[in-house]
Protein backbone atom coordinates (compact mmCIF):
# COMPACT_ATOMS: atom_id res chain seq x y z
CA UNK A 1 0.00 0.00 0.00
CA UNK A 2 1.74 3.39 -1.57
CA UNK A 3 -0.68 5.52 0.65
CA UNK A 4 1.50 6.24 3.60
CA UNK A 5 4.04 8.02 1.00
CA UNK A 6 1.07 9.61 -0.62
CA UNK A 7 0.22 11.57 2.25
CA UNK A 8 3.81 11.60 4.51
CA UNK A 9 3.51 15.38 4.23
CA UNK A 10 0.47 15.94 6.45
CA UNK A 11 1.27 12.59 8.61
CA UNK A 12 4.42 12.18 10.71
CA UNK A 13 3.08 8.59 12.33
CA UNK A 14 -0.09 6.36 12.20
CA UNK A 15 -0.68 7.85 15.62
CA UNK A 16 -3.62 10.15 13.57
CA UNK A 17 -4.71 7.30 11.61
CA UNK A 18 -5.45 4.66 14.18
CA UNK A 19 -7.29 7.05 16.40
CA UNK A 20 -9.62 7.67 14.19
CA UNK A 21 -9.95 4.63 13.11
CA UNK A 22 -10.25 3.76 16.82
CA UNK A 23 -13.10 6.26 17.23
CA UNK A 24 -15.45 4.98 14.12
CA UNK A 25 -14.96 1.68 15.46
CA UNK A 26 -16.41 2.51 18.97
CA UNK A 27 -19.52 3.37 17.12
CA UNK A 28 -18.97 0.39 14.88
CA UNK A 29 -19.49 2.41 11.62
CA UNK A 30 -18.65 1.28 8.20
CA UNK A 31 -18.27 4.39 6.58
CA UNK A 32 -17.96 4.20 3.33
CA UNK A 33 -17.88 7.68 1.46
CA UNK A 34 -17.62 7.46 -2.08
CA UNK A 35 -14.51 10.02 -2.35
CA UNK A 36 -12.65 7.43 0.18
CA UNK A 37 -9.19 6.57 0.29
CA UNK A 38 -9.61 2.53 0.25
CA UNK A 39 -6.72 0.26 1.17
CA UNK A 40 -5.60 -1.19 -2.13
CA UNK A 41 -4.75 -5.06 -2.14
CA UNK A 42 -1.23 -4.49 -3.88
CA UNK A 43 1.13 -7.54 -4.33
CA UNK A 44 3.31 -7.92 -0.80
CA UNK A 45 6.75 -5.68 -2.39
CA UNK A 46 3.76 -3.06 -2.22
CA UNK A 47 2.92 -3.33 1.57
CA UNK A 48 5.60 -2.14 4.70
CA UNK A 49 5.55 -4.34 7.72
CA UNK A 50 3.77 -1.97 10.59
CA UNK A 51 2.33 0.34 7.61
CA UNK A 52 -0.71 2.14 9.35
CA UNK A 53 -2.58 2.23 6.02
CA UNK A 54 -3.06 -1.11 5.33
CA UNK A 55 -6.18 -1.78 7.49
CA UNK A 56 -9.37 -3.35 5.58
CA UNK A 57 -11.66 -0.83 6.99
CA UNK A 58 -13.10 1.87 5.10
CA UNK A 59 -13.28 5.18 7.24
CA UNK A 60 -14.91 8.35 6.63
CA UNK A 61 -11.88 9.98 4.81
CA UNK A 62 -12.89 12.78 1.74
CA UNK A 63 -9.62 12.23 -0.75
CA UNK A 64 -9.57 14.94 -3.08
CA UNK A 65 -7.30 15.69 -6.22
CA UNK A 66 -7.08 19.38 -6.75
CA UNK A 67 -5.33 21.50 -9.46
CA UNK A 68 -4.35 24.80 -8.76
CA UNK A 69 -3.89 27.38 -11.70
CA UNK A 70 -2.91 31.36 -12.18
CA UNK A 71 -5.46 32.99 -13.94
CA UNK A 72 -3.52 32.66 -17.39
CA UNK A 73 -3.92 28.66 -16.63
CA UNK A 74 -0.40 28.19 -15.54
CA UNK A 75 0.09 25.15 -13.06
CA UNK A 76 1.06 26.40 -9.94
CA UNK A 77 3.37 24.19 -7.26
CA UNK A 78 5.12 25.05 -3.88
CA UNK A 79 1.98 25.31 -1.88
CA UNK A 80 1.63 24.04 1.61
CA UNK A 81 -1.62 22.76 3.61
CA UNK A 82 -1.69 25.91 5.23
CA UNK A 83 -2.54 27.69 1.96
CA UNK A 84 -5.28 25.80 1.03
CA UNK A 85 -9.56 25.87 3.12
CA UNK A 86 -11.95 23.17 1.96
CA UNK A 87 -15.51 24.06 2.40
CA UNK A 88 -18.13 20.92 2.45
CA UNK A 89 -21.96 22.17 1.90
CA UNK A 90 -20.08 25.66 2.91
CA UNK A 91 -18.43 24.39 6.17
CA UNK A 92 -15.07 24.48 6.67
CA UNK A 93 -13.25 21.62 7.28
CA UNK A 94 -10.03 20.78 8.58
CA UNK A 95 -7.43 18.96 6.65
CA UNK A 96 -5.69 15.42 7.88
CA UNK A 97 -3.72 14.75 5.72
CA UNK A 98 -1.69 16.65 2.47
CA UNK A 99 0.66 15.55 -0.29
CA UNK A 100 1.70 17.27 -3.61
CA UNK A 101 3.67 14.65 -5.06
CA UNK A 102 3.77 12.82 -8.31
CA UNK A 103 2.01 9.92 -7.63
CA UNK A 104 1.58 7.03 -10.03
CA UNK A 105 -1.67 6.65 -11.19
CA UNK A 106 -4.09 3.63 -12.80
CA UNK A 107 -4.89 5.59 -16.39
CA UNK A 108 -7.93 4.66 -19.04
CA UNK A 109 -8.06 5.78 -22.26
CA UNK A 110 -11.84 5.97 -23.73
CA UNK A 111 -11.41 5.91 -27.26
CA UNK A 112 -14.38 6.62 -29.78
CA UNK A 113 -14.21 4.33 -32.82
CA UNK A 114 -17.42 5.07 -34.33
CA UNK A 115 -17.99 6.22 -37.53
CA UNK A 116 -17.70 9.84 -37.49
CA UNK A 117 -14.05 9.45 -35.97
CA UNK A 118 -12.41 7.84 -39.24
CA UNK A 119 -10.63 11.49 -40.49
CA UNK A 120 -9.49 11.48 -37.05
CA UNK A 121 -7.37 8.29 -36.23
CA UNK A 122 -4.21 9.39 -36.49
CA UNK A 123 -4.72 12.00 -34.42
CA UNK A 124 -5.98 10.14 -31.94
CA UNK A 125 -3.13 7.54 -31.88
CA UNK A 126 -0.27 10.83 -31.56
CA UNK A 127 -2.06 12.30 -28.91
CA UNK A 128 -3.01 9.11 -26.52
CA UNK A 129 0.93 7.94 -27.31
CA UNK A 130 1.95 11.81 -26.43
CA UNK A 131 -0.14 11.68 -22.90
CA UNK A 132 1.74 8.22 -22.42
CA UNK A 133 5.33 9.51 -23.21
CA UNK A 134 4.50 12.44 -20.70
CA UNK A 135 3.03 10.33 -17.78
CA UNK A 136 5.08 9.01 -14.93
CA UNK A 137 6.67 5.60 -15.77
CA UNK A 138 5.26 3.52 -13.10
CA UNK A 139 1.65 4.67 -13.93
CA UNK A 140 -0.96 1.62 -15.11
CA UNK A 141 -2.66 2.29 -18.47
CA UNK A 142 -5.50 0.87 -20.38
CA UNK A 143 -7.46 1.47 -23.56
CA UNK A 144 -10.98 1.41 -24.15
CA UNK A 145 -12.06 1.03 -27.64
CA UNK A 146 -15.78 1.66 -28.68
CA UNK A 147 -18.27 2.13 -31.03
CA UNK A 148 -21.85 0.28 -30.71
CA UNK A 149 -19.91 -2.37 -29.02
CA UNK A 150 -17.13 -1.78 -26.41
CA UNK A 151 -13.95 -3.74 -26.38
CA UNK A 152 -10.70 -3.49 -23.69
CA UNK A 153 -7.81 -2.86 -26.32
CA UNK A 154 -5.17 -5.04 -24.40
CA UNK A 155 -4.53 -9.41 -24.19
CA UNK A 156 -7.32 -10.67 -22.25
CA UNK A 157 -4.59 -11.96 -19.82
CA UNK A 158 -2.83 -7.88 -19.47
CA UNK A 159 -5.09 -5.92 -17.62
CA UNK A 160 -2.69 -2.61 -17.42
CA UNK A 161 0.54 -1.92 -19.26
CA UNK A 162 2.73 0.62 -18.82
CA UNK A 163 3.19 3.62 -20.94
CA UNK A 164 5.02 1.64 -22.98
CA UNK A 165 5.11 -0.27 -27.07
CA UNK A 166 2.23 -2.27 -25.68
CA UNK A 167 0.29 0.39 -25.20
CA UNK A 168 0.91 1.45 -29.32
CA UNK A 169 0.06 -1.78 -30.78
CA UNK A 170 -3.49 -1.73 -28.50
CA UNK A 171 -3.61 1.56 -30.14
CA UNK A 172 -3.15 1.05 -33.82
CA UNK A 173 -6.34 -1.59 -33.29
CA UNK A 174 -9.04 1.34 -33.63
CA UNK A 175 -11.15 0.96 -36.68
CA UNK A 176 -13.78 2.98 -36.95
CA UNK A 177 -17.19 2.68 -38.28
CA UNK A 178 -20.51 1.99 -36.59
CA UNK A 179 -22.57 3.73 -33.96
CA UNK A 180 -21.33 5.22 -30.73
CA UNK A 181 -21.96 3.59 -27.41
CA UNK A 182 -19.81 6.30 -25.21
CA UNK A 183 -21.77 5.83 -21.91
CA UNK A 184 -21.61 1.72 -21.68
CA UNK A 185 -17.62 2.15 -22.55
CA UNK A 186 -17.75 4.92 -19.66
CA UNK A 187 -19.28 2.56 -17.42
CA UNK A 188 -16.97 -0.48 -18.12
CA UNK A 189 -14.18 1.68 -17.81
CA UNK A 190 -15.01 3.10 -14.55
CA UNK A 191 -15.43 -0.84 -13.44
CA UNK A 192 -12.12 -1.31 -14.71
CA UNK A 193 -9.97 1.35 -12.81
CA UNK A 194 -11.34 -0.66 -9.65
CA UNK A 195 -8.85 -3.37 -9.94
CA UNK A 196 -6.03 -1.20 -10.44
CA UNK A 197 -3.19 -0.57 -7.79
CA UNK A 198 -2.61 2.91 -7.93
CA UNK A 199 -3.81 5.16 -5.54
CA UNK A 200 -5.04 7.78 -8.12
CA UNK A 201 -7.41 6.74 -10.92
CA UNK A 202 -8.09 8.75 -14.28
CA UNK A 203 -10.15 8.58 -17.71
CA UNK A 204 -9.23 9.94 -20.75
CA UNK A 205 -12.41 10.31 -23.28
CA UNK A 206 -12.01 10.81 -26.77
CA UNK A 207 -15.40 11.14 -28.33
CA UNK A 208 -17.77 13.44 -29.74
CA UNK A 209 -20.10 13.09 -26.66
CA UNK A 210 -22.63 11.72 -28.58
CA UNK A 211 -24.48 8.13 -27.90
CA UNK A 212 -26.68 6.50 -29.83
CA UNK A 213 -25.88 2.85 -28.86
CA UNK A 214 -25.99 2.47 -25.01
CA UNK A 215 -27.89 0.30 -22.70
CA UNK A 216 -26.68 3.00 -19.53
CA UNK A 217 -28.11 6.35 -19.76
CA UNK A 218 -26.60 9.81 -19.12
CA UNK A 219 -28.21 10.00 -15.79
CA UNK A 220 -26.47 6.29 -14.43
CA UNK A 221 -23.12 7.03 -15.97
CA UNK A 222 -23.11 11.18 -14.39
CA UNK A 223 -24.34 9.01 -10.47
CA UNK A 224 -21.76 6.44 -11.22
CA UNK A 225 -19.40 8.92 -11.98
CA UNK A 226 -20.26 11.08 -8.70
CA UNK A 227 -19.52 8.30 -6.71
CA UNK A 228 -16.30 7.57 -7.67
CA UNK A 229 -12.95 9.11 -6.87
CA UNK A 230 -11.96 8.95 -10.95
CA UNK A 231 -10.47 12.21 -12.55
CA UNK A 232 -11.93 12.52 -15.89
CA UNK A 233 -10.69 14.39 -18.80
CA UNK A 234 -12.59 14.77 -22.00
CA UNK A 235 -10.89 15.73 -25.39
CA UNK A 236 -14.03 16.61 -27.70
CA UNK A 237 -13.51 15.97 -31.27
CA UNK A 238 -16.02 16.70 -33.82
CA UNK A 239 -17.12 18.86 -36.92
CA UNK A 240 -19.59 21.51 -36.91
CA UNK A 241 -21.88 19.65 -38.38
CA UNK A 242 -21.73 16.50 -36.97
CA UNK A 243 -25.44 15.53 -35.81
CA UNK A 244 -24.06 13.31 -32.62
CA UNK A 245 -22.02 15.64 -30.64
CA UNK A 246 -23.06 17.07 -27.30
CA UNK A 247 -20.02 18.99 -25.64
CA UNK A 248 -22.15 19.56 -23.12
CA UNK A 249 -21.64 16.11 -21.76
CA UNK A 250 -18.19 15.72 -22.25
CA UNK A 251 -17.92 19.39 -19.66
CA UNK A 252 -20.20 17.64 -16.89
CA UNK A 253 -18.31 14.68 -16.79
CA UNK A 254 -14.92 16.48 -16.59
CA UNK A 255 -16.35 19.32 -14.57
CA UNK A 256 -18.42 17.01 -11.78
CA UNK A 257 -15.23 15.12 -11.21
CA UNK A 258 -12.38 17.21 -11.26
CA UNK A 259 -11.21 17.14 -14.39
CA UNK A 260 -10.94 19.32 -17.54
CA UNK A 261 -12.73 19.56 -20.95
CA UNK A 262 -10.77 20.38 -24.02
CA UNK A 263 -13.18 21.18 -27.28
CA UNK A 264 -9.87 21.74 -29.97
CA UNK A 265 -10.99 23.91 -32.89
CA UNK A 266 -8.09 21.72 -35.11
CA UNK A 267 -6.61 18.32 -34.90
CA UNK A 268 -2.98 19.74 -34.50
CA UNK A 269 -3.94 21.12 -30.93
CA UNK A 270 -4.73 17.31 -29.49
CA UNK A 271 -0.94 16.42 -28.90
CA UNK A 272 -0.65 19.50 -26.88
CA UNK A 273 -4.01 19.18 -25.15
CA UNK A 274 -2.94 14.99 -24.29
CA UNK A 275 0.50 16.33 -23.12
CA UNK A 276 -1.10 19.03 -21.10
CA UNK A 277 -2.96 16.55 -19.22
CA UNK A 278 -0.59 13.98 -18.17
CA UNK A 279 1.41 17.31 -16.68
CA UNK A 280 -1.78 18.46 -14.61
CA UNK A 281 -2.45 14.61 -13.42
CA UNK A 282 1.31 14.95 -12.34
CA UNK A 283 1.58 18.08 -10.74
CA UNK A 284 -1.91 17.78 -8.51
CA UNK A 285 -2.41 18.09 -4.55
CA UNK A 286 -4.00 15.75 -2.71
CA UNK A 287 -6.04 16.72 0.35
CA UNK A 288 -8.31 14.50 2.77
CA UNK A 289 -10.42 15.53 5.81
CA UNK A 290 -13.14 13.53 7.91
CA UNK A 291 -15.98 15.11 7.28
CA UNK A 292 -18.03 17.41 10.04
CA UNK A 293 -21.61 16.22 9.03
CA UNK A 294 -21.07 12.57 9.85
CA UNK A 295 -24.86 11.91 9.27
CA UNK A 296 -25.79 8.92 6.87
CA UNK A 297 -28.68 10.29 4.91
CA UNK A 298 -27.76 9.78 1.49
CA UNK A 299 -27.89 13.56 0.38
CA UNK A 300 -24.98 15.04 -1.80
CA UNK A 301 -22.54 17.07 -0.34
CA UNK A 302 -20.76 19.69 -2.25
CA UNK A 303 -17.24 20.11 -2.08
CA UNK A 304 -15.32 23.82 -2.32
CA UNK A 305 -11.41 24.30 -1.93
CA UNK A 306 -9.83 27.78 -2.17
CA UNK A 307 -6.14 28.51 -2.13
CA UNK A 308 -4.33 31.52 -1.21
CA UNK A 309 -1.02 32.70 -1.01
CA UNK A 310 1.30 35.44 -0.57
CA UNK A 311 2.38 36.80 -3.99
CA UNK A 312 0.50 34.10 -5.80
CA UNK A 313 -1.88 36.48 -7.19
CA UNK A 314 -5.68 34.91 -7.66
CA UNK A 315 -5.42 31.43 -7.56
CA UNK A 316 -8.08 29.02 -8.99
CA UNK A 317 -8.65 25.22 -8.08
CA UNK A 318 -10.40 22.56 -9.88
CA UNK A 319 -11.37 19.51 -7.51
CA UNK A 320 -14.15 17.16 -7.68
CA UNK A 321 -17.62 19.20 -6.61
CA UNK A 322 -19.16 17.01 -4.69
CA UNK A 323 -20.03 13.52 -3.50
CA UNK A 324 -22.96 11.42 -1.82
CA UNK A 325 -23.05 10.40 1.51
CA UNK A 326 -24.14 6.60 2.20
CA UNK A 327 -27.79 5.98 3.21
CA UNK A 328 -26.93 4.11 6.83
CA UNK A 329 -24.35 2.24 8.47
CA UNK A 330 -24.00 -1.53 10.44
CA UNK A 331 -24.75 -1.56 13.48
CA UNK A 332 -23.30 -3.22 16.41
CA UNK A 333 -24.79 -6.93 16.51
CA UNK A 334 -26.77 -7.52 20.03
CA UNK A 335 -24.79 -9.25 23.33
CA UNK A 336 -26.36 -12.67 24.30
CA UNK A 337 -27.81 -11.43 26.23
CA UNK A 338 -29.77 -8.64 24.58
CA UNK A 339 -27.31 -5.89 25.40
CA UNK A 340 -25.93 -3.61 23.35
Amino acid sequence: MRAAKLFNTGVRSGNAWAAAHRCLAALCLLVALPSVSRPQEGPPSDRRPGDPYTIKVSVGLVVLHATVQTHRGTLVSGLGQDDFHVYEDGVLQQIKYFSHEDIPVTAGLVIDNSGSMRPKVREVVAAAMAFARSSNPQDQMFVVNFNEHVRFALPGNTPFTAPSGQLRVALSRIKADGKTALYDAIAAALEHLKSGNRDKKVLIVVSDGGDNASRHRLAQIMATARQSDTIIYTLGLFDEDDPDKNPHVLRQLARETGGEAFLPESLSEVVPICEQIARDIRNQYTIAYIPTDRKLDGTYRAIQVKAEAPHRGRLFVRTRTGYTAPLKAQTCPASPGGQP
